[in-house]
């Protein structure tokens, strides 16, 4: 067990939020609104991701997410490196939306990594507890140290959560900044009903419901889900019977497996101190 406990540490918003299996939920919605995102999408149909195995980018992203929250320094290097290594051949013309993909483009860098902090905050405001302004900037501001490893130009973002939420929001606006591609259709595809891994196929129905029926307005027009009244009825119930049954949960239910060996690793070691060293 190293004794490094990382970028951040258990006091930390990332931490606190990123520890959360229901977070993990965004993870799905995340992936939609990327793939929203046609120069997005066309570097995902460079590398045939969807087609060869349709959860690599999307355990990619999370394992990336959970290395750089939970794990030492020198493993959240190794993995920003492996992506950003991967990143530098993701380039091209893309012939569905005239524009030029680059997986090391600043904004198309932005756009994945604001999609999955706007999508994690959300899961967690519905399903752990309410931030504050506060709470949601210093997650923000932390979650820059992430978006910078793997080549964001941070100086570049938005200072604020809000002001990254936003941000997605107007540009989701912009004429044909989101369009229905090929790439957009097969996630849709996947997230709806495609092929699912074995230990999580009892509960893909809600996380598929719960993805689809939490996007913002603009990205279910492009999906074609439509709002009804028993939709957001069955999706506020569900949502808050998380939140509600969450507490009497054990740890193995409520804690994705590398906050619980972070926390592991960290409470063995004596020469590790933090005033909440075994409330975290």
């Amino acid at each position: 067990m190293k004794a490094d406990p990382g970028y951040f540490g258990p006091q930390s918003m990332m931490w606190k939020v990123n520890k959360e299996i229901t977070v993990l939920f965004g993870g799905a919605r995340a992936l939609l609104m990327h793939a929203a995102h046609p120069l997005i999408a066309a570097g995902a149909r460079q590398t045939s991701f969807y087609q060869r195995d349709p959860w690599k980018r999307l355990i990619r992203t999370l394992s990336l997410q959970n290395s750089v929250t939970f794990g030492t320094k020198s493993e959240a290097d190794e993995s920003a490196h492996r992506i950003n290594k991967l990143h530098e051949v993701i380039n091209g013309k893309d012939e569905v939306s005239g524009g030029y993909y680059d997986a090391l483009d600043h904004e198309q860098l932005l756009w994945v990594h604001a999609c999955l902090q706007i999508s994690s905050i959300y899961f967690y405001e519905k399903t752990v507890k309410k931030l504050s302004n506060e709470e949601k900037n210093q997650y923000h501001v932390e979650n820059m140290k992430s978006a910078e490893l793997v080549l964001v130009d941070i100086k570049k973002m938005p200072k604020t959560h809000d002001e990254l939420k936003n941000w997605v929001i107007n540009k989701s606006r912009e004429p044909r900044y989101l369009m229905h591609t090929d790439v957009a259709k097969d996630v849709q595809d996947i997230i709806a009903g495609g092929p699912v891994p074995t230990h999580i196929k009892p509960i893909w129905p809600f996380i598929a419901f719960t993805a689809f029926n939490t996007l913002p307005r603009e990205f279910k027009s492009l999906y074609g889900i439509k709002e009804t009244k028993l939709k957001n009825v069955i999706l506020e119930f569900n949502l808050k019977f998380l939140k509600y049954t969450r507490p009497f949960l054990p740890p193995f239910f409520r804690l994705i497996a590398p906050a619980r060996w972070a926390k592991q690793r960290i409470v063995r070691n004596p020469n590790l101190k933090f005033k909440d060293k075994a409330n975290f």
